[in-house]
């Protein structure tokens, strides 16, 4: 049975999720936050719209499939620590670059970044699998 109510929240409600998960994301680079909480709230963004629309119409309206999304999430995460080891570090050491350096719109980047992006798709990811799962038995 279709819920009319909980169709227009979740319509309204996964752009304003998606967005407060990209916050939460970049926020926990220094503060707490991070890949894992804005992965649950990505997750949490299309599992509200599948409860609304049904699991077909969600998995037709995510860019990336789940399993793909998972899947670039563990390579992120790996790929992070990789970079320290070129670099001639021990794995998992941050690394550090300035983009737009000497302009007023200076922007520091550094793996652990990287690594919080890799939890992030990987949580989502991993999430939606298993809801999506769950929803359509």
């Amino acid at each position: 049975m279709e819920s009319v109510i909980l169709q227009i929240a979740a319509r309204h409600m996964r752009p304003l999720l998606v967005i407060l998960s990209l916050v939460v994301l970049y926020r926990g680079h220094n503060e707490p936050g991070g890949g894992f909480i804005g992965g649950l709230m990505l997750g949490a963004a299309y599992i509200l719209f599948a409860m609304g629309f049904g699991v077909q119409k969600t998995q037709k309206s995510i860019p990336v499939s789940p399993v793909i999304l998972t899947g670039i999430g563990l390579l992120l995460a790996l790929a992070s620590g990789l970079i320290a080891v070129l670099m001639g570090h021990v794995f998992m050491t941050g690394e550090w670059t300035t983009l737009f350096s000497g302009t007023s719109f200076e922007l520091k980047l550094g793996t652990p970044l990287l690594f919080d992006l890799g939890v992030y798709f990987t949580v989502a990811g991993m999430l939606m699998l298993v809801m999506f799962s769950i929803m359509e038995e």
